[in-house]
């Protein structure tokens, strides 16, 4: 028995009043970006954006759609049940082991949550990919969430949003995991279809097979700063073309210099843009003047006289 430890250190415990405090270990946060250490009730407040450097760190679904909705609420859409490891995957180990932990970890069923809400008095269906969930990654459950999603957007008559956050296809799914680039176009045509807005926000990091269908098919390209934003890693590229990439190549703000995005917006003006987005494209004016729209076999002379209407429609005064 250790005299010290077990019979000193509690009379002198007792003797001074104190006691040992289980204090949390996640009080603090570290940015990645900068290595400043944040208090987590102020990172919460700020969105999860760095005060010191402004990174933008990845946050989950549950945090994002708090941040959006209006007032906080939300009705999650119940997505239905995927086939699960349909190809008895084992590297290391199991995919469903991987797959349990993932579930245990994040609490939550994959990678992908959907939720329809108001968003500036405007409803609209939002689906937010989760990094933290096996980085993102695209497998039966996600496209299940997307046609889910997309038809719950058109059943609503409202705009579909989605956030992109992913390394690409779910290798672990094979064939079934690409075959899900596919459906994610098709839930995108049933949302143009419909004639609804289809708005996508790239966040850190949009790459592989999810940049390759759905992530880049909006009809508005909205990303966060300094989001990594491509299909193959730099490094992969470089030595493909045997040439050194410009600086900051990959990067949200490169691709909107190159036309890649339309806007590269603040976490903190996301949800106020996103309602001037909405609010505009589901304005009546919007709506009918896309039903005037040239079509594809138009001639030039047609082209140019709607150019020309819709050009003298903005430029007029607005009534007294």
């Amino acid at each position: 028995m250790n005299w010290l430890k077990n019979v000193i250190r509690p009379k002198l415990r007792q003797l001074v009043g104190v006691e040992k405090r289980d204090v949390p270990d996640n009080l603090w946060h570290k940015c990645p970006a900068c290595s400043q250490m944040i208090f987590h009730r102020e990172l919460e407040k700020n969105i999860y954006v760095c005060q010191h450097c402004g990174h933008h760190m990845r946050i989950g679904a549950d945090r994002r759609f708090k941040s959006l909705f209006d007032h906080g609420r939300y009705e999650a859409i119940v997505l239905p049940e995927a086939l699960v490891d349909p190809l008895k995957f084992k590297d290391r180990k199991r995919y469903t082991d991987r797959l349990k932990d993932a579930r245990v970890k994040n609490d939550t069923s994959d990678a992908l949550a959907v939720a329809v809400g108001a968003l500036g008095g405007q409803n609209a269906v939002i689906a937010v990919l989760d990094f933290a969930f096996m980085g993102g990654s695209m497998g039966i459950a996600v496209g299940d969430g997307l046609l889910t999603g997309a038809r719950k957007a058109v059943e609503e008559n409202v705009p579909f949003i989605v956030f992109s956050s992913s390394g690409g296809a779910r290798m672990q799914e094979g064939i079934h995991s690409l075959m899900q680039l596919a459906r994610s176009t098709i839930a995108v045509g049933e949302v143009r279809d419909a004639g609804l807005p289809y708005i996508v926000v790239l966040t850190d990091p949009t790459t592989g097979g999810v940049s390759a269908s759905f992530a880049m098919l909006g009809d508005i390209a909205i990303a966060e700063p300094g989001a990594i934003i491509g299909f193959a890693g730099q490094r992969v590229i470089e030595q493909t073309i045997r040439e050194t990439l410009p600086e900051g190549f990959q990067r949200a703000e490169y691709l909107l210099e190159h036309g890649m995005v339309d806007m590269v917006v603040n976490r903190h003006e996301l949800r106020d843009t996103l309602v001037r987005i909405v609010d505009m494209l589901m304005s009546p004016m919007a709506i009918g003047r896309t039903e005037t729209l040239p079509d594809a076999g138009a001639t030039i002379e047609t082209v140019a006289a709607y150019s020309i209407s819709e050009a003298a429609l903005i430029d007029r005064e607005p009534p007294s």
